[in-house]
């Protein structure tokens, strides 16, 4: 199968979007398929290893101030691209702004190419203007496949489209992250210095840190336990969390994945706090290298995670504070979550989501060839 991916982010940029696209372009490509990369994305300074599959950067040379991505002629060149590669399907990657994909689904449509189109992102806030704008309902109409990374992420996704929208699950290495047994707490004994809590992430307000700062130390005060956390991650509010970093806190900034994977061995518990979680690649990372977690009901990291088993789901921050209170207090049920992660971790590498994506692409073709009359249910 030829396969277009479209991606307004793609490496060197680091984000979700970037790291997913570049991995499913890999494993299409050692599987067999031919692939090709449009994206607006900048060229890297200096040449990069090569991955084996054509990478077209249509976006202007530089990015727009606050990193923006924009190129208004690049759907001219994408078009022309597109009617001339013999592409078997085009498969979109959307965020909550994403005009470069957004743009390739109508230009693949026009030719009549089948599309597949992934969302990573929650829309939140952006609903009501995705409903206004109808393109979700018009391409389901159209027979585009639609998908998301997750429950979570597909909900906003069916509602603004009416029509049936597939979980395709972000992959992650499982070879590099399952190497190992996690360290921190072998047998479930109090080492010293307490629970070490980590987690990963960008430190912007949707993420949450501050609030994940502001937890750790209700937890430490309801326990009285000593419970310390380091946040690997780098963004904006980092200047500020460092002004406000009490000592038990560790914010050692964006960490390569060996270095990330160390921290995890090392560690008792993940939490996310995040909310408005699409996927949660960091938590499934830590999952796999077989760390409990703990996170919020409404993020769809709680997909990830068995309630009780290989970690604790909370309703609200009261509850997400006081999990990590109990775990702090509670050796054996942390031995018991620790065993049970280490011997229960999920089937998210790239040979697993490979076989979901594959038949995306092949209900996408089914639904071009139906003309977009039957946007028929996903059955994976």
């Amino acid at each position: 199968m030829k396969v277009a991916l479209l991606s307004d982010c793609y490496p060197p940029r680091l984000g979700g979007i970037e790291t997913q696209v570049h991995g499913l372009a890999r494993a299409l490509a050692g599987a067999g398929h031919a692939v090709e990369v449009f994206t607006i994305t900048p060229e890297p300074a200096g040449r990069g290893p090569a991955d084996g599959f054509p990478v077209h950067r249509l976006g202007l040379r530089r990015e727009l101030p606050g990193g923006l991505l924009i190129n208004p002629i690049a759907r001219r060149a994408l078009r022309a691209a597109l009617r001339s590669g013999g592409f078997d399907v085009a498969h979109a990657h959307l965020g909550v702004l994403s005009p470069f994909a957004t743009d390739g689904v109508q230009v693949a449509l026009a030719d009549g190419l089948p599309v597949a189109a992934t969302w990573h992102s929650v829309t939140g806030r952006s609903e009501p203007m995705m409903r206004a704008l109808g393109h979700t309902a018009r391409w389901a109409r159209r027979g585009v496949a639609l998908s998301a990374v997750s429950a979570v992420a597909a909900a906003p996704v069916q509602r603004t489209a009416k029509a049936p929208v597939a979980v395709v699950p972000n992959g992650i290495d499982t070879s590099f992250w399952s190497v190992g047994d996690p360290i921190g707490r072998d047998r479930g004994e109090h080492r010293a210095g307490g629970l070490h809590v980590v987690s990963a992430m960008r430190l912007t307000a949707r993420k949450r840190p501050q609030q994940l700062v502001d937890l750790v130390e209700q937890a430490r005060a309801d326990s009285g336990q000593d419970i310390g956390l380091t946040v690997a991650g780098d963004g904006p509010l980092r200047r500020r969390l460092e002004a406000r970093r009490p000592q038990w806190c560790r914010l050692p900034g964006r960490l390569e994945p060996t270095a990330l994977r160390g921290l995890y061995r090392c560690a008792d518990v993940y939490a996310a706090p995040t909310v408005l979680e699409a996927f949660g690649i960091a938590a499934a990372e830590a999952r796999c290298c077989g760390l409990p977690v703990v996170t919020r009901a409404e993020s769809a990291v709680s997909s990830l995670v068995e309630h009780e088993w290989t970690g604790l789901v909370a309703g609200d921050d009261r509850e997400f504070a006081a999990a990590l209170a109990r775990l702090a207090s509670s050796p054996p049920l942390l031995q018991h979550l620790s065993s049970y992660s280490r011997s229960e971790r999920p089937a998210l590498g790239w040979g697993d989501v490979l076989t979901t994506v594959l038949a995306e692409y092949e209900r996408a073709i089914l639904l071009a060839a139906e003309g977009g009359a039957s946007a028929r249910s996903p059955d994976h």
